[in-house]
Order: C-alpha cells, then sequence, then structure tokens
C-alpha cells in the first residue's frame, strides 16, 4: 500500500473519532477503539491471527488492540490509579487548600495575580484541574475584593497556572504517558515540565494580566453574578501543615528525578534508587504517605471513602488511556508509522517545523474534539514515528504535543464549562479567561519549546 493511501487511512479513522466524540458524544475510549477497527480494516491488517508455514505469527486486528491496551495499562495503570487517589488524598485532607493558602500569603498583594497562578500551577500537579479551581476561587474572590480588581484576573490566572501543570507535569496521565510513547525517562518529563511551565505561566499571567489592564474585561457583560457560593469548602478540623500538606507531592518527583540524575551522571545506579525512582514504587510512597496523613486528619472511615471516590475518575482515565495505547498499535500494526516516518524524512534536519507540527495537531485535536486527553493520545500516537527524524531530544516532542493540547477550547471542553458557572461569567467571561488564558499560555509555550529545543541541536 502506498503511504498516501495508509495516511488518508489515518485521516478518515480520526474523523471517525472526532465526529463519534463531537455530534454523538460518545465516551472517547470507545470513539478511539471504533476509529482503530476503522484503520485496521481500511489498511487490510488481518481480522484473525494468522500463521504462516514457518510458524511466524501475524496478529490479528484484535489482538493488536488488546495487545495496544494491555502494554500501555501494564506500563502505566499502576501510576496513573496511584496517582488520581494520592491527589484525592491531597484534596480531602485539606491539603490543597493549605498549600494553596500559604503560597499565596509568600507573594506581596502587588504580585497575587502571580500567586494565584503559581497556586494553580503547584496544586494541579496531583489534583484534577476542576478540584483546583474550587479550592482557589474562594481565595482569589478575597483577593479580587481587597485588590479591587476584576474576577477576569484572577480567573485567569488560575487557568492558565492550573492548566500548564495539569498538561505538562506528570503524574497527571498525559504527560505521564508521554514517554511510554516517545521513548525516555519520566524524570526527565518532569523535569521538563517544571522548567517549562513554570515561565510560561509567569509569562502568560503578565500578557492576560496587561489584555485586562487595557480594557478587555466589562464586568456587565462577562459576569452573570450566578457563580457557585464556594466561599465555604467542606475541610476537616484538623489540618495537616504546609509542609506536610506538600510531602506526597514532592516524594514521588524527588524519587523519580533522583533516580534520573544518578542514572545520568554514573555508569551504575544503585540497585535501591532504581527501585525507588521507577513509577509505580514512586507514585505507591507518595500515594502511602497521603494516606497516612488522611487517616491522621479525618480518621479511617473518611480516608477509605476518599479512595473509593477517587476510583469514580479512575476508571475512565484508564479506559481513555488504554484506547489510545490500543489507537497507536493499529497505527504501527497498519504500517501507517512507517508512512508518516517517510513523510517527514525530507523535513528531518528542520526540527522547528516538526515541534510545530506536532503543536498544531494537538491544538487542531483539541479544537475540535475538546478533549485535552483525546487531543494529546492522538497526537502522541500519530507523531511517536517522528521520533528518530528530529535532531533534539524527544521530550521536546512530547512537550510541543502536549502544549498544542493546552490550547483553550470552549463549548466542546468541559473545562470551559466548569469555570464560567463556578466563577458567574457568561460565555464572553468564559471565552477570555479560561480559553484566552491557556491559549496564550499554549502559544507561550510552543514559541519557547521550538527555541530551547533548536538551541539544543547545537550542543
Amino acid at each position: 500500500m502506498s503511504a498516501t493511501y495508509l495516511i488518508i487511512c489515518l485521516i478518515i479513522s480520526i474523523a471517525l473519532v472526532v465526529l463519534f466524540c463531537t455530534k454523538v458524544k460518545m465516551n472517547p475510549a470507545i470513539a478511539l477503539i471504533l476509529g482503530s477497527l476503522l484503520l485496521g480494516v481500511l489498511t487490510k491488517v488481518p481480522l484473525n491471527d494468522v500463521t504462516a508455514a514457518d510458524g511466524t505469527v501475524t496478529n490479528g486486528l484484535i489482538t493488536v488492540i488488546n495487545n495496544g491496551f494491555g502494554n500501555m495499562m501494564g506500563s502505566i495503570g499502576f501510576p496513573i490509579g496511584l496517582g488520581i487517589i494520592l491527589g484525592q488524598f491531597v484534596s480531602d485532607t485539606g491539603g490543597a487548600t493549605v498549600i494553596a493558602d500559604k503560597l499565596v500569603s509568600l507573594f506581596p498583594e502587588k504580585y497575587a495575580m502571580y500567586a494565584v497562578g503559581f497556586a494553580g500551577f503547584i496544586l494541579s500537579i496531583p489534583v484534577f484541574f476542576d478540584v483546583t479551581f474550587v479550592i482557589l476561587i474562594p481565595i482569589g474572590v478575597a483577593l479580587m475584593k481587597k485588590l479591587n480588581k476584576g474576577i477576569g484576573y484572577i480567573v485567569g490566572a488560575i487557568s492558565i497556572g492550573a492548566g500548564i501543570a495539569h498538561t505538562l507535569v506528570p503524574p497527571t496521565p498525559n504527560p505521564l504517558v508521554a514517554p511510554e510513547y516517545f521513548g525516555f525517562d519520566l524524570g526527565i518529563m518532569i523535569a521538563a515540565g517544571l522548567l517549562f511551565g513554570i515561565p510560561m505561566m509567569l509569562i502568560s499571567v503578565t500578557i492576560h494580566g496587561l489584555l485586562m489592564k487595557k480594557g478587555l474585561w466589562n464586568a456587565e457583560t462577562d459576569e452573570n453574578g450566578n457563580g457557585l457560593n464556594v466561599d465555604e469548602l467542606e475541610l476537616p478540623e484538623k489540618l495537616p501543615s504546609f509542609g506536610v500538606s506538600l510531602l506526597p507531592i514532592i516524594i514521588p518527583i524527588i524519587l523519580i528525578l533522583l533516580n534520573t540524575i544518578v542514572g545520568a551522571v554514573s555508569d551504575t545506579t544503585p540497585a535501591w534508587i532504581a527501585f525507588l525512582g521507577q513509577k509505580t514504587t514512586s507514585m505507591l510512597c507518595g500515594t502511602l504517605v497521603a494516606m497516612i496523613i488522611a487517616m491522621k486528619t479525618m480518621g479511617l472511615k473518611k480516608a477509605e471513602d476518599s479512595a473509593a471516590r477517587s476510583l469514580h475518575s479512575a476508571g475512565m482515565v484508564f479506559l481513555i488511556t488504554g484506547a489510545g495505547g490500543s489507537f497507536s498499535a493499529v497505527i504501527t500494526a497498519a504500517g501507517v508509522s512507517d508512512a508518516i516516518k517517510n513523510l517527514v524524512s525530507g523535513i528531518s534536519g528542520n526540527t522547528a517545523l516538526i515541534l510545530f507540527i506536532a503543536w498544531f495537531l494537538g491544538m487542531a485535536f483539541r479544537q475540535i474534539t475538546g478533549s485535552g486527553t483525546v487531543a494529546s493520545l492522538t497526537t502522541f500516537a500519530i507523531m511517536q514515528s517522528v521520533t528518530a527524524a528530529i535532531a533534539c531530544h524527544p521530550v521536546f516532542l512530547a512537550l510541543a504535543c502536549l502544549d498544542g493540547a493546552l490550547f483553550g477550547a470552549t463549548v466542546n471542553d468541559s473545562g470551559f464549562w466548569i469555570v464560567s458557572n463556578m466563577a458567574g461569567l457568561n460565555f464572553s467571561g468564559g471565552l477570555k479567561t479560561y480559553t484566552l488564558g491557556q491559549a496564550i499560555a499554549s502559544v507561550v509555550g510552543i514559541i519557547l519549546i521550538i527555541v530551547v529545543g533548536c538551541i539544543s541541536c547545537l550542543f
């Protein structure tokens, strides 16, 4: 089959996934599996396992899909599940609120927007975006009244900080999965997410704040006053200290980074460092610490209930992530990966163009589907075959894919409605805060990624 035909088949399959997600409102996991089946049929992957005369077995379509799902879950399932449980504990114990209050208090009032953005960034490393938003909105509203600023400043800063960390920094699912696609150490992903994410947050909050100051915000047309009453959060009577609250977050990061650093500077990594630095072990350590804190602050029964609640979110994340692995496996089995590799061979020396293509695909899929997860996984599956064709480290390719998926969407994005409804914003208000804030962050991000990625090629 020609490369052109294979690429057309991929486009048709992706279009089917998009159609099912946007028009039919189908679960993304089911849509990805159906897209995998269609791609396999169009590219004539055998429907069933085929055994040649010499005993060689060619996997059939369902076997490829199952193996893709299983390989992805076998590698990343436990870390994702443990990360979700950890985040739930940090939230339910009040640790996230303690962290937010402390971080905001450390900044002078004139830097309040940066304080809120940074707090959103830190909190969204372990917990989901919507939880971070609920925690920070009461703090933000209080600051807004104190500084006599419009709510658009606060909502924009939270959306930027939380969105960047949720997109770029493990253990949230998308950046946690990225090293599996592009073949590099998880510690590198954590370091890159932090090193790029913090400057992205600072620059983006500055730009968004300047736009607000120039008159972008109009309270009469952008606010509806129907936001949720989030002045009082249900918190345990006994709250952990700031240092204790941070422990579950920093322990996995330290263990993974320690393993990466030791491996980079030494020929032999001690067995205990390698063991503790594995993503499953490190996430387990963080989760155990979070559980101990939860048991001491909430009691055993409430801690168990907290862990059980987290599993409701975990199930859907597992399915979508595994289905993304299936889609990627079919792309490889069908020969589409080789076709993509051959297609970009002519621009293999143009690192900037390849990184831009990865970002553009992530951005396009986010706008079409509204889902950062679907956008990231689809872009990973397409771009993983180009890893060898790019002169810089593959982490830059992963960052470009993820950063594209950060670009804020609107009506088809659940995050847009969460922010708008909780903050009491009209459509225009959500557009000027959530969508615009994350769009600015995404553009700032790809500029930094391309510049640094191209510079790294010189060394």
